[in-house]
């Protein structure tokens, strides 16, 4: 489908941005958080453990603390495999071959004219640029999303990696999704205005007064002034963004000189360190499938491999990379990469259908009954526990050159 021009925007995002009133401040979230982030992954003594565990105020033990560190540096190096985790697991292959760990272990004012959705293949997508984006917004994705957020707070152990100091005023997130990220960012940083900008509608009403949500489409034009922000966020977005060169050069456009701007973004290819997955397995045959589909589509989803060089090419300076790998299942012998690993295997697995249903039906025209029967098997193939494969996260940060930045 043909995109609108950017001035069919203007009009409509313009009715969109709402402030709700106040709400309480959430007693797990500290102000000391992050205060200090740069390219060195932040110090244990600098991190307030963020996500479920964060609400118990109790602090954490030396052991705790240990772990977490270790988790942190196992994640960016070499994980170390829990022996046990290939004998701890319930049968439950039938024909398929396959040793699976036991499913139920893992597991206000806005203009109408955006607020309307579309269904197809029995789940709701975004009505406003509709197809833009291939995956749907319905209540169980969003509750996916949310569980991607836990992920990668356990995992990283902080909200962003660039060194944008406590002086920061304005802060854009780009594909905010449900807007967790958003209002966590908004809470740490009570003084920056924080706007998070989505195709989707479906950020909640109740959030910090600094925080504010727009429907709009990030690849159109920005309503914002140039050099306004002084941080740009987006994580996840890779599977979304068509033209990733022009959207580095409006982000270096509207970021303020010194501005950071950061992506968060996976790279959805499993890779295995010793050897236990197979060269054909079903879930690299899907995730395979996954990426042709939406080369169809116009989108990229290797592009993460190639955004930090295209990062330089816009002009951006100070780019640094750092890379997590994230386990998939409870291989790991470290507790917060096993639990990680829980959460992603999960996010994964329940992800199957609302992944592959939009691209393989629009983008290769296969038919919804095609995709359930196929999804068998790539399900079956998820809980294998004698697989340890993980994906990269790539954490990638680039400034914005001018008076006073240093180049390193």
């Amino acid at each position: 489908m043909a995109k609108p021009n950017d001035s069919d925007s203007a009009v409509d995002v313009a009715t969109v941005s709402f402030k709700p009133p106040v709400p309480p401040k959430p007693a797990h979230l500290s102000s000391t958080y992050l205060s200090a982030s740069g390219p060195p992954p932040p110090s244990q003594a600098q991190i307030v453990p963020i996500g479920p565990a964060a609400e118990d105020t109790t602090p954490a033990t030396a052991e705790e603390l240990e772990e977490n560190a270790n988790a942190a540096a196992q994640a960016q190096h070499h994980i170390e495999i829990d022996s046990g985790s290939d004998t701890d697991s319930v049968s439950d292959a039938g024909e398929s071959g396959y040793e699976t760990d036991s499913v139920a272990s893992a597991s206000t004012s806005i203009s109408s004219s955006v607020r309307d959705f579309t269904f197809e293949n029995g789940r709701r997508y975004h009505k406003f640029r509709e197809g833009s984006y291939n995956f749907p917004n319905d209540d169980s994705e969003q509750e996916r999303e949310d569980m991607k957020h836990a992920m990668m707070a356990n995992l990283c152990q902080c909200l962003h990696f660039a060194p944008i100091g406590d002086g920061v005023q304005n802060i854009l997130d780009m594909g905010t999704g449900t807007g967790i990220w958003a209002i966590e960012i908004g809470d740490l940083y009570p003084a920056a205005t924080v706007l998070g900008v989505d195709l989707s509608p479906i950020q909640p009403e109740w959030v910090p007064p600094n925080v504010k949500f727009m429907v709009d489409d990030v690849e159109s034009h920005w309503l914002q002034p140039p050099n306004y922000f002084d941080y740009v966020h987006a994580r996840h977005t890779v599977m979304a963004i068509r033209n990733w060169p022009k959207l580095m050069e409006r982000v270096l456009e509207h970021l303020k000189p010194g501005g950071w701007f950061e992506l968060q973004e996976i790279h959805h290819f499993p890779q295995c360190h010793d050897g236990s997955m197979p060269d054909k397995h079903p879930v690299t045959e899907y995730w395979a499938l996954i990426i042709e589909a939406l080369a169809v589509l116009g989108v990229n989803f290797n592009a993460t491999l190639l955004l930090a060089d295209m990062m330089r090419e816009a002009g951006f300076v100070n780019v640094t990379t750092r890379i997590f790998h994230i386990p998939i299942g409870t291989w790991p012998k470290n507790k917060v990469l096993k639990m990680v690993g829980l959460y992603w295997r999960t996010i994964l697995e329940i992800g199957l259908q609302p992944i592959a249903i939009g691209p393989l039906t629009r983008g290769l025209k296969w038919s919804p009954e095609q995709v359930e029967v196929w999804l068998i098997e790539v399900r079956k193939a998820y809980m294998d526990s004698h697989v340890h494969s993980h994906m990269p996260l790539h954490i990638i940060c680039g400034q914005k050159p001018g008076p006073g930045v240093e180049v390193m």
